[in-house]
């Protein structure tokens, strides 16, 4: 659909339509289960619109939603001086759709031949300072805002979809092992609105291979299931100091503004993740160190 604003193909998720889905779907989207609060917006880039928008400040629905339903936009449909900015200030680089596709390949290439579909729908993949996800999930080119049709889209989630799809048949063994896929496929992220504009990504990448292979939307409890572990799945980090960004989990409690709104013991405020064979939180900094 053209955007009538850009005049650029519209590949926007709207907050509001995650809403109109569930509000629940969008709360859990914003959650972050380090700090028991919602991500937060860790970029200055939003300040202009007021004290809710801060560098601290949490995402929340109302922020986001209703007039200020556009705030948050994929980097193609930021203004190009915004894009500079965030390329100066944060390194951010959003990769075109052909190098995703040669870099996934050659995953894919190193990996054994005799591997059956079950273990390619398991195996682990971890995308690091995200962005917007394009190597999990490509339903746009992340520099020309083009949509990419189903069957040409090269994220490694993607991919994992597409093999579930073909090696079921009935929706209960699809939904199953869809969340498989989903259980086995990370990524961290700096700044709270490329990460949520990631966790959209996967969410709607769900519901664009189930309505591909059974022709309606899945059921709401499906979705906010998905939503529930890309939530835990995606998270919010600073990859160097595997804490939230902006502080160092390392450093004694000294009573400053961070501390203060992340008071928990040192090894508390390194990010957690979830181990979901075991059922349980790990911290991912240990994960990384064993």
């Amino acid at each position: 659909m053209p955007d009538k604003e850009t005049g650029s193909s519209c590949i926007e998720v709207r907050e509001d339509d995650l809403s109109e889905i569930s509000p629940e779907v969008l709360a859990t989207l914003l959650r972050d289960h380090t700090t028991g609060k919602n991500i937060f917006w860790a970029t200055h880039d939003y300040e202009a619109l007021g004290g809710e928008y801060g560098y601290h400040s949490e995402i929340l629905p109302e922020l986001i939603t209703g007039e200020y339903g556009k705030v948050i936009r994929p980097r193609v449909l930021k203004s190009k001086e915004n894009q500079t900015d965030r390329s100066k200030d944060m390194a951010e680089v959003f990769t075109p759709s052909w190098i995703c596709n040669a870099q996934n390949n050659l995953v894919e290439d190193a990996l054994p031949n005799d591997m059956t579909w079950q273990d390619y729908v398991r195996l682990t993949c971890l995308e690091i300072t995200c962005g917007e996800a394009p190597y999990l999930a490509s339903r746009y080119d992340a520099t020309t805002g083009e949509p990419i049709p189903l069957e040409k889209r090269i994220g490694l989630l993607d991919w994992k979809l597409r093999m579930v799809s073909n090696h079921t048949e009935c929706e209960e063994d699809w939904i199953v092992w869809a969340q498989v896929a989903y259980k086995n496929t990370y990524g961290y992220e700096w700044q709270g609105d490329n990460l949520l504009l990631a966790r959209e990504s996967l969410l709607y990448t769900f519901i664009d291979y189930y309505q591909s292979k059974f022709g309606e939307r899945p059921a709401e409890s499906n979705i906010l299931k998905i939503a529930e572990i890309i939530s835990w799945n995606l998270w919010q980090m600073d990859g160097l100091k595997y804490g939230i960004p902006g502080h160092d989990p390392t450093e004694q409690l000294g009573g400053g503004f961070m501390d203060m709104l992340y008071p928990p013991a040192p090894e508390e405020r390194y990010c957690r993740i979830f181990d979901w064979e075991k059922q349980e939180e790990v911290i991912y900094a240990k994960l990384i160190k064993q």
